[in-house]
């Protein structure tokens, strides 16, 4: 972020940049805001919030358009490159589309960063849900059937590393929320190969996910198929759906090893 503040000078301040990431944060919630509104809601003075996005603004990462501000497409740039340094997108997304287009419903690919999970493809097949989702979000990963299945590939002292820093949040009434619980969990998914997330993260929505793993068993992230539990039931919740995920795991995890 500092090689893009050219604006601010060669000697910026860690708070400058900290507020700087604030700002484009909260930029990022919205369409077009305001000034005097972005300024109350990062609870900044109106003036600091003013400069920031001006510097922002000359280097082309926010866009004024009579006086609210969006985030520039520049920022696209930002993101595609931090995804291309990733070969588990760049072999997985093919697999994650034919996925989404087989089942109908939503295929999304997730990593680990600080803890947190985060999209890096996903994809909608023809009778997909629209839910609030989208590449570059970050989730929880106690939550999902993804992150579960990242979590369980983990060893553990380093999941208690992620629960210790993000805690175990509820996200819906079914979300494991008790330590034991989820580390039995996790025992189980080891042992299967496949997440499950029966409204964990979102109610109304099921999910079915795999780890993805290089060639020394490390993970690399996780594939996941989700959709309505009016049709995301029975064996195809707990059978149809975990076979198909089981059989692209073993396809990205090949494709990995020799490309």
């Amino acid at each position: 972020m500092e090689a893009i503040l050219v604006g601010m000078g060669a000697n910026v301040p860690v708070n400058a940049v900290e507020t700087t990431l604030r700002i484009a944060q909260a930029l990022q919630k919205h369409d077009r805001i305001g000034v005097t509104e972005l300024a109350g809601e990062v609870d900044l003075p109106r003036s600091t919030v003013f400069n920031h996005l001006k510097t922002l603004e000359e280097n082309e990462y926010v866009v004024n358009e009579g006086g609210s501000y969006r985030l520039g497409c520049r920022f696209l740039k930002l993101g595609a490159n931090a995804r291309s340094h990733h070969d588990v997108h760049s072999v997985a997304r093919g697999e994650v589309n034919r996925l989404a287009a087989e089942t109908g419903e939503i295929s999304a690919l997730l990593i680990e960063e600080h803890g947190m999970g985060v999209f890096l493809h996903r994809a909608e097949g023809e009778q997909a849900v629209h839910i609030d989702s989208y590449i570059g979000q970050r989730i929880y990963l106690h939550g999902a059937a993804l992150g579960k299945a990242i979590l369980a590939s983990l060893p553990r002292e380093r999941v208690v590393e992620v629960v210790d820093r993000r805690g175990l949040p509820a996200l819906t009434e079914n979300t494991i929320t008790d330590r034991g619980a989820l580390f039995d969990e996790l025992d189980r998914i080891e042992s299967d190969g496949i997440a499950f997330d029966d409204q964990e993260r979102l109610n109304g929505l099921r999910s079915v996910a795999t780890p993805i793993t290089d060639d020394t068993g490390a993970v690399l992230g996780a594939v996941s198929v989700a959709g309505p539990t009016s049709r995301v039931q029975g064996d195809r919740f707990r059978e149809t759906l975990p076979a198909k995920l089981s059989d692209v795991g073993d396809v990205i995890t090949l494709d990995l090893t020799y490309r």
